[in-house]
């Protein structure tokens, strides 16, 4: 199982950006999938998960209405459509693999990709 996120860069306020993040192996389809985010001096945080189905979506409060989880399981490929981009949204961003459910915390999930780097300029 590997996962590769890509699509990180430099924006400016108010910009959009949409991160990918491949899998390879069979799981895909059947793991629920979440994006977290760590930025300089804090911890790993939640954003965004998306059920195995791509029938359940859930955000943290400081990107409903701006980012968007979506899969392709065509493609095995995870995505994070972001809008609006502010600068607080500056850290690198990692995907990562879920068996049991929704997680919103790092401990729960079994896979990670490595991170891609968002900054966003004010």
């Amino acid at each position: 199982v590997q996962l590769q996120a890509s699509g990180g860069g430099l924006v400016q306020t108010g910009d959009s950006l949409r991160l990918s993040c491949a899998a390879s192996g069979d799981f895909f389809s059947y793991y629920n999938l979440g994006w977290f985010r760590q930025a300089p001096g804090k911890e790993r945080e939640f954003v965004a998960a998306i059920s195995w189905n791509g029938g359940s979506t859930i955000y943290t409060d400081s990107v409903k209405g701006r980012f968007v989880i979506s899969k392709d399981n065509a493609k095995s490929t995870l995505y994070l459509q972001m809008n609006s981009l502010k600068p607080e949204d500056t850290a690198v961003y990692y995907c990562g693999a879920d068996r049991d459910g929704l997680g919103v915390r790092v401990i729960e999930y079994d896979y990670w990709g490595q991170g891609t780097q968002v900054t966003v300029s004010s």
